[in-house]
């Protein structure tokens, strides 16, 4: 069966003007849902700050193993994104084409959450052999011992808002992750403090919440492409039981070099994580906060990057490297402008920041917190342009040589100089974070580059009719 022109691919941008339009009606929605996801997050910081020093930073080295797989797995399926978009583009067999694609991604899905869930099971263990505190360890473990049944319906529930959101319903997953915000306060509020006549948990209901909202967050998805009449046409879960062989070796084609990719960027900062906790619990929990601040920051230009990775996909499918053009240059400037804008503001006001973290009553950690804040304003810039650069990279299926510039650029310049700067210097804290920031620079003027050399490369197709 045949679908009819989509939306997103009728009527091609022909300028840049055109396609800034198309490309922020696109990423919006993709970069509110990717805000309020980390505000979900920060709702769980806020519930475990008030437990104290000790449960906020175990949940932050918990949360540091298990984000590392969480983003690996999901970066893993994140493959289904340039493939639905390119066939999309194509405008042949989409129905077909699409549901095996978003089929395969979730069967990979359950098989990487299963292989994950395996390490969440050894966070003891693994944090005692990075030098870790025992009890802190063991604390972080049992929280990742609840922790770890989320991991399979946060991958699912990403792979139905690719597919969602190439088929021009993005609003969809920014409505379901305003859902999840509601939920996961309550279960904080619930099962952190023993509220409404249950158990105060601790640190182990802060997990519990987070299992419950990522449970919900995925049957959200599924109700709603079952009772959407053009999303229900795709049968996604019709016959989900057979393989499609074939595309399953495709996104892992596209996919591995696209997951080791997030691990090493995501590594970086969880690397970083385990050398805060060998400097001091104080820098530990500091670290935690400001990297949220960061990380929710960062939100903005991974939802331009989501739509670079399919409005370029798109292009590409039809074969139109005009079109390829527009569309990164379009992501590009709205990526790296929102990111002028956080940088702006963390460095004018970063004790207003900390303010919401009802921290005022430990001032080393907020000074800590203060003088990491400096560094993460100014590192925003790169963090922008390396995300988006990478999306649309992805769009064009080019995930190998991308991973590499990660690799080198995250663990040989960035960790490099963390561990010199936090261990044979008296920066410490500061050290790592200027390790980072390094990282982040290294590897945003490589992708650029690549990007901007694109045609010479022989990463554009051939133009259509040509």
């Amino acid at each position: 069966m045949l679908v009819q022109a989509h939306p997103l691919t009728a009527d091609r941008p022909q300028d840049f003007r055109a396609e800034f339009r198309a490309t922020l009606a696109l990423a919006w929605p993709l970069a509110a849902a990717n805000l309020l996801q980390m505000l979900v997050h920060a709702i769980d910081v806020l519930f475990v700050t008030r437990l104290g020093e000790t449960p906020l930073a175990a949940s932050s080295l918990g949360i540091s193993i298990f984000g590392l797989l969480l983003w690996t797995g999901s970066g893993l399926v994140g493959a289904v994104a340039p493939l639905v978009a390119a066939e999309l583009g194509r405008r042949k067999h989409a129905v077909r084409e699409v549901r095996r694609s978003v089929r395969m991604g979730l069967w990979i899905s359950g098989l990487v959450s299963v292989l994950f869930m395996g390490v969440c099971v050894a966070g003891a263990p693994i944090l005692r052999a990075t030098g870790q505190a025992p009890g802190l360890s063991s604390l972080a473990g049992s929280f990742l011992s609840v922790l770890m049944w989320s991991m399979f319906p946060m991958i699912a529930a990403g792979v139905l808002r690719i597919f969602v959101s190439a088929l021009g319903r993005p609003r969809i997953g920014t409505v379901i992750t305003f859902l999840a915000l509601g939920v996961n306060a309550l279960g904080n509020w619930v099962f952190v403090f023993g509220n409404l006549g249950m158990p105060a948990l601790g640190l182990r209901g802060s997990a519990l919440s987070s299992v419950i909202t990522s449970v919900a967050m995925l049957l959200a998805y599924v109700i709603v492409i079952q009772k959407d009449r053009r999303l229900r046409r795709y049968r996604l879960f019709g016959n989900w039981w057979r393989p499609e062989w074939q595309r399953f070796r495709d996104i892992f084609a596209i996919g591995t070099p696209l997951g080791l990719t997030i691990l090493a960027e995501a590594g970086l900062f969880t690397g970083a994580a385990l050398l805060m906790g060998r400097i001091g619990e104080a820098q530990l929990a500091a670290h935690t906060i400001a990297l949220n601040v960061a990380a929710l920051a960062f939100q903005i230009p991974f939802g331009v990057a989501q739509a670079a990775t399919i409005r370029v996909g798109m292009a590409y499918g039809a074969r139109d490297p005009a079109g390829i053009g527009f569309a990164g240059r379009a992501s590009l400037f709205l990526g790296i402008g929102f990111m002028a804008l956080t940088a702006i503001f963390i460095w004018l006001f970063p004790s207003l920041i900390l303010r919401a973290y009802s921290v005022d009553n430990n001032p080393a950690l907020v000074g800590f917190a203060m003088q990491f804040l400096v560094v993460a304003a100014a590192f925003q810039l790169f963090d922008g342009a390396q995300a988006v650069a990478a999306g649309a990279l992805r769009g064009l299926q080019d995930t190998r040589v991308p991973m590499i510039i990660a690799v080198c650029g995250y663990w040989i310049a960035g960790y490099g100089t963390a561990i010199y700067l936090g261990f044979w210097t008296p920066l410490q804290g500061v050290g790592v974070w200027i390790g980072l920031a390094v990282g982040l620079v290294v590897v945003s003027a490589v992708l650029l580059m690549r990007w901007r050399m694109r045609a010479r490369l022989g990463l554009l197709p051939s133009i259509a009719g040509g």
